[in-house]
């Protein structure tokens, strides 16, 4: 029998450690530990799929918690039933006792009753991710009401920038300079220099004046742009 541990976090700034060390003290050898730096929306995580095939049957499977395997009722389920019922091995869920399939000659405590603890656990787990949306779509919606507004505020451009692309656009200078006098990576510039043109309301076509080609817009009251 081998003993295996898996751990789990959503997104790459998360630490594995407090699992790690958690399966340390239950005695899983650093080399029969497994983790994955991604979301539980389903099982496609590599080192997981590694995990599983190499778990045999009479292995034994240690996780820190329940929501480190899966992140929804049905899915959770169907793993544990595919680990525990097809593989044939055993798991132990470090934060709850009562989750350890491992068959004990002086307790009810087996797979029985951990198949029954899995479902009410599951279940009353999926509910409260189900609340937490409603709860968070209704405060949204409240807020809404009230005038917040949500996503990136809108850039506005100042008098600087409006210059800079004024010079640009009658080609007094290169993009080169432009990037130069603005700090702004070729990309950058150009999303901001079409994000300039919309708010302006500009066009391609400039108006001729006697000291040459300008814009036909008035940016004496703007400054650089600001995010």
């Amino acid at each position: 029998m081998i003993t295996y541990g898996y751990a789990r976090v959503s997104s790459r700034d998360q630490n594995l450690a407090r699992q790690i060390a958690a399966f340390s003290e239950f005695g899983v050898k650093k080399r029969n530990i497994f983790s994955d730096k991604e979301s539980g929306k389903n099982f496609e995580r590599k080192n997981y799929l590694k995990l599983i095939s190499r778990l045999k049957k009479g292995d034994l499977l240690v996780i820190k918690s329940i929501d480190r395997l899966g992140r929804n009722y049905n899915m959770i389920l169907q793993e544990w039933t595919r680990i525990t019922k097809k593989i044939c091995a055993d798991i132990v869920v470090l934060d709850m006792p009562l989750l350890d399939t491992r068959e004990r000659a002086d307790s009810l405590v087996g797979k029985f009753i951990a198949d029954i603890v899995l479902q009410v656990l599951s279940f009353v787990a999926e509910n409260e991710r189900a609340n937490i949306k409603v709860r968070q779509a209704e405060g949204i919606a409240e807020a809404r009401k009230k005038g917040v507004k949500f996503g990136r505020p809108k850039t506005v451009y100042g008098n600087d920038f409006g210059k800079i692309a004024e010079r640009y656009f009658i080609k007094e200078i290169d993009i080169d300079q432009a990037l130069k006098l603005t700090g702004l990576k070729k990309s950058n510039f150009y999303y901001h220099i079409k994000q300039y043109r919309r708010q302006k309301g500009l066009t391609n076509y400039y108006t001729k004046r006697t000291a040459g080609l300008r814009l036909a817009v008035n940016c004496k009251n703007l400054r650089f742009y600001k995010s």
